[in-house]
């Protein structure tokens, strides 16, 4: 069997599959379905420091190929993660990451300092890019000198691998991936959600009770595909794919364009177990193509023609 161990930033993953943050909860929700061992990483829902409700509801609408979603980061904070969620998650025979969350850059700090006291938790996703809050979020990930600012900060006091997730609502997706190298990440992901909206012609009144929202779904992956190639080229630390991944195929062709890892999302609402059966793909495919170790098929996009 071919080797699927990877490297992101230090953090050694079993295989390149990783869950999308926001699809899988905490973890213990898809302990029915799979065994989260078998993963490469899952990346835990968003947290924040305090409390957070989220969006009132509608805050999820189908959409041709995909799903919109304006949750709003729900989630009931890093103390009651620390105190409920992490003595569960460190059991798991696999990467937990956080992804984490905040309104302003102390806030991100103060959550990235909390971090660095969990030892079994190897990675953050420092999420400065979520379409669905007020505060924060956008704000960052589109906004060049802030979205510097914040991982500087961040990687001033974080101690282990640090993930940047990045927008794909900006101009130049490479940009924002070299001023993430430049601060110091050990990895970047994308892409989250883009920016979209829905309307009901029986109430003629949005899909949203937030009126727009993050898209997801295969209806992206051209466009994620594109930035995850894009950004591969342009930066030397690892870049894991995102965005449109429901299958093997899927996978392949992020792995092909350059991402070290890929996270999938969506396709869980539809298919909780598609991860395994993704891990399970990749590992099918080597073999059947005779490469000894993913790595080797990472990044070797053929663009010559010839």
């Amino acid at each position: 069997m071919a080797d699927l161990k990877v490297n992101i930033g230090g953090m050694v993953c079993k295989n390149p599959v990783m869950t999308a943050s926001g699809t899988c909860g905490f973890g213990p929700e898809l302990e029915d379905f799979i065994d989260i061992s078998r993963l490469g990483a899952i990346v835990v829902k968003g947290t924040t420091l305090e409390n957070r409700e989220g969006n009132p509801y509608p805050r999820m609408a189908e959409t041709p190929s995909g799903m919109l979603n304006a949750v709003g980061l729900q989630n009931r904070g890093i103390d009651y993660f620390i105190s409920n969620t992490y003595p569960v998650v460190s059991r798991y025979d696999t990467n937990v990451v956080i992804n984490i969350n905040g309104g302003t850059i102390d806030d991100y700090v103060s959550l990235a300092a909390r971090c660095n006291d969990l030892e079994m938790i190897p990675a953050i996703e420092l999420n400065i890019s979520c379409p669905n809050v007020k505060m924060g979020g956008m704000a960052f990930g589109t906004h060049l000198p802030t979205a510097r600012e914040v991982i500087k900060k961040v990687r001033e006091v974080y101690k282990r691998t640090l993930i940047v997730k990045l927008s794909p609502n900006v101009t130049s997706i490479t940009d924002f991936a070299r001023v993430s190298e430049e601060e110091g990440a050990d990895a970047i992901s994308l892409i989250n959600t883009l920016l979209g909206m829905a309307i009901d012609l029986k109430t003629r009144r949005p899909s949203l009770s937030t009126i727009t929202g993050g898209l997801s779904g295969p209806a992206i992956k051209p466009v994620a595909l594109r930035m995850v190639w894009q950004a591969a080229g342009a930066v030397k630390i690892p870049v894991i794919g995102m965005g449109g991944i429901m299958n093997t195929r899927d996978a392949l062709e992020f792995l092909l364009a350059g991402a070290t890892a890929v996270q999938v999302g969506t396709a869980i609402f539809i298919e909780p177990d598609a991860p395994v059966k993704i891990v399970e793909g990749i590992s099918q495919y080597l073999d059947d193509n005779g490469i000894d170790d993913v790595n080797q098929f990472i990044g070797a996009l053929n663009i010559s023609g010839k």
